[in-house]
């Protein structure tokens, strides 16, 4: 079945787009409003674009009440926000923090976590997540109503240190942080420990076993 987006509801694209597009990271985004209010809300269109520079990319969807949320007018306001991502220990404090709480209220607070100085930008990390990316934003793109897309140049990146095992080397004992990500309808989510691994080819090697270099 073909949907053509322009015919159908908005609701109806978000229910086919989060019901196949899984699973997916969540960015736990804390900000800092211009009044200094910390907000803090989980956001699953999320992923990380680059490397050099590093860069992260969050899109903010629209309140249905008052269009830009938090988050969104406080990474447009004041230019900077951090990352914390979510392990499965933190998920119903996580939770919390997606209510439809006011603007002068602090969901972190809220949610009995602990805000964490950053180093390179004014809003605070959340201490108990195990990796937070400290940012200031690249651009901001509004896609629609009250809708934007949030691009951040990393400026940091604090992780515990009882998931590294080689810092020079940068390797992560990443099942260890056992996160977790969305996935369709509400309040479903997934772990990650659930893996597999493939050696990316070569294209000689997919030659090879083809057996095309055999062939005139």
């Amino acid at each position: 079945m073909d949907f053509d987006v322009a015919q159908i509801d908005p609701q109806i694209a978000y229910k086919l787009m989060t019901s196949t597009i899984t699973p997916r990271p969540i960015a736990w985004v804390t900000s800092l409003s211009e009044q200094g209010v910390v907000n803090a809300a989980p956001y699953s269109f999320f992923n990380a674009m680059g490397s050099n520079p590093a860069t992260v990319v969050v899109g903010l969807l629209r309140d249905p009440k008052k269009g830009f949320k938090d988050t969104a007018a406080n990474i447009m306001s004041r230019g900077e926000f951090v990352v914390n991502l979510v392990p499965e220990s933190l998920a119903k404090q996580m939770n919390i923090t997606s209510m439809d709480a006011p603007s002068d209220v602090s969901e972190l607070s809220a949610a009995g976590l602990t805000a964490r100085p950053s180093l390179h930008v004014t809003p605070p990390q959340i201490a108990e997540s195990p990796v937070s990316f400290e940012c200031v934003t690249h651009t901001t793109v509004v896609t629609g109503p009250g809708q934007v897309i949030a691009i951040g140049r990393v400026l940091g990146i604090r992780i515990d240190d009882a998931y590294i095992l080689d810092a020079d080397k940068g390797y992560i004992d990443t099942p260890a942080l056992g996160m977790i990500g969305r996935l369709h309808g509400s309040g479903w989510y997934t772990r990650t420990q659930d893996s597999f691994q493939l050696d990316r080819p070569s294209y000689a090697d997919w030659i090879k076993k083809s057996g095309l270099d055999k062939k005139e």
